[in-house]
C-alpha cells in the first residue's frame, strides 16, 4: 500500500445556482520517497486534487488513505505527518521570515530556541539562510517559494505537497528549485505538486495528467540530459583545435 491513496474520488464545487465537478472517479498514488507530479490545464482539477490529498477538503465520493488511516480531518495532520506549502505569510506569525517558518513548532512545544534553530537549519536546507532576518515583503519570487518549502520543512513532514512551484518563477531559476524539491525524496520524504507547465517535469518520478476533473494517464519522464553552456568564442576555438 503506498502512503497516500486516492480511491474513487470526487468532488463537486457550487457557483452560485451552479454546481461543477471538480474531481470525477479520481484514482492515484504516492509511495514515499517519490515524486508525483499532477499536469493540467486552468480548471484541469489539479489544485483540488492537491487539497483533498493533503486533507484540506473532504471528497464528495471515494476515500483518501494516509499511511493506511482513512483521512477524515485534515487538522490532525497538516502541519505534522503532511506539509501544505504555500507562499502567503500572516502577520501574526512575526515580522521576520525566520519567525514564519519557526511558528508551526512553537505549536508543537518547541522552546523559541529550538524552533528558531531548526527553522535557520530548514532555511539552508532550501538554499534560503539570506533571508531568514528579511521582512516577507523583502523576498523576491524565488526566495519565497524556498521560505515556502522551508516553512513545509521545518516539521519533518512524511508528504509534502506543493502547488505550482515554479509559477512566476523564471526559466533560469525554476530548475535549482525542482531540484531542490527532488532532493526531499532522497531523504525519504514523498513530494506531490501540480503544474500547468509540461518543460517543469524533468526529472520527477511520475507524472499524472488530469482534464475535466477526470485521470487521463500516467507517464514516467526521463531526466533530460542538460548540456554546458559554451560561450560562442569558445565553440569558434574548440573547431579550429
Amino acid at each position: 500500500m503506498g502512503l497516500l491513496m486516492i480511491e474513487h474520488v470526487s468532488k463537486r464545487h457550487r457557483r452560485g445556482r451552479r454546481e461543477y465537478v471538480a474531481l470525477r472517479d479520481v484514482s492515484m498514488s504516492v509511495e514515499a520517497g517519490e515524486v508525483v507530479a499532477v499536469l493540467g490545464s486552468g480548471n484541469s482539477g489539479r489544485r483540488t486534487l492537491l487539497r483533498v490529498a493533503a486533507g484540506m477538503e473532504q471528497p464528495d465520493e471515494g476515500r483518501v488513505l494516509f499511511e493506511g488511516e482513512e483521512v477524515e480531518s485534515g487538522a490532525a495532520l497538516i502541519g505534522r505527518r503532511i506539509a501544505f506549502c504555500h507562499t502567503s505569510f500572516n502577520a501574526l506569525e512575526g515580522d521576520l521570515v525566520v519567525d514564519h517558518v519557526a511558528t508551526g513548532l512553537l505549536a508543537k512545544g518547541f522552546s523559541p530556541t529550538q524552533a528558531r534553530r531548526t527553522a535557520h537549519d530548514a532555511l539552508a536546507r532550501c538554499g534560503a539562510s539570506g533571508c531568514a532576518d528579511l521582512d516577507p515583503y523583502e523576498l523576491d519570487s524565488v526566495e519565497r517559494v524556498r521560505v515556502a518549502l522551508a516553512r513545509a520543512l521545518v516539521s519533518a513532514p512524511a508528504l509534502i505537497v506543493v502547488d505550482e512551484p515554479t509559477a512566476g518563477v523564471g526559466l533560469l531559476e525554476s530548475d535549482p528549485l525542482l531540484r531542490l524539491i527532488r532532493s526531499f525524496a532522497k531523504d525519504g520524504m514523498a513530494v506531490l505538486l501540480a503544474t500547468s507547465d509540461a518543460s517543469s517535469l524533468a526529472g520527477i518520478d511520475r507524472v499524472v495528467m488530469i482534464a475535466n476533473g477526470v485521470v487521463r494517464g500516467e507517464t514516467h519522464p526521463g531526466q533530460a540530459e542538460v548540456l554546458p553552456f559554451v560561450p560562442a568564442r569558445r565553440q569558434g576555438r574548440e573547431l579550429r583545435a
